[in-house]
């Protein structure tokens, strides 16, 4: 979240392992994860960019950086949320992602939303 009140915004990630767009005798691992933004803040805020930081289980660094999500540059009221699924491939059965959502609230204050690292992972392959 940031660390102002009146620029708050709340993300949520959910993932799953595709298993259908998967080869693992190849090292191709699909993952799918859905993004829950929630502006918690007090003015709107659009988000404008992302970074991603995405590690595989061999300590592989991807880095995505771009405009918007998705095609999009979503203006988000307080009290709302925005949702959307992506996704990424790896070469291993785990890995994580961490990263960042650049937004600028409709004041014109600019803030970085952080997205906290959260796992990748091929059902059954931590155990």
């Amino acid at each position: 979240m940031s660390n102002s009140p009146v620029y708050t915004i709340a993300i949520a990630v959910d993932t799953r392992y595709l298993r259908e767009q998967s080869d693992p005798d190849a090292g191709r691992y699909a993952f799918a994860y859905t993004v829950n933004i929630r502006n918690s803040g007090e003015v709107p805020a659009q988000l404008l960019d992302r970074h991603w930081k995405i590690i595989d289980g061999n300590g592989k660094v991807q880095e995505v950086k771009g405009p918007g999500v998705i095609g999009e540059q979503p203006l988000i009221e307080p009290g709302a949320t925005y949702t959307y699924t992506s996704g990424c491939l790896l070469e291993t059965p785990v890995g994580t992602m961490e990263g960042s959502y650049g937004m600028r609230a409709t004041d014109g204050h600019s803030f970085q939303a952080p997205i906290a690292l959260f796992r990748l992972a091929k059902p059954n392959a931590l155990n």
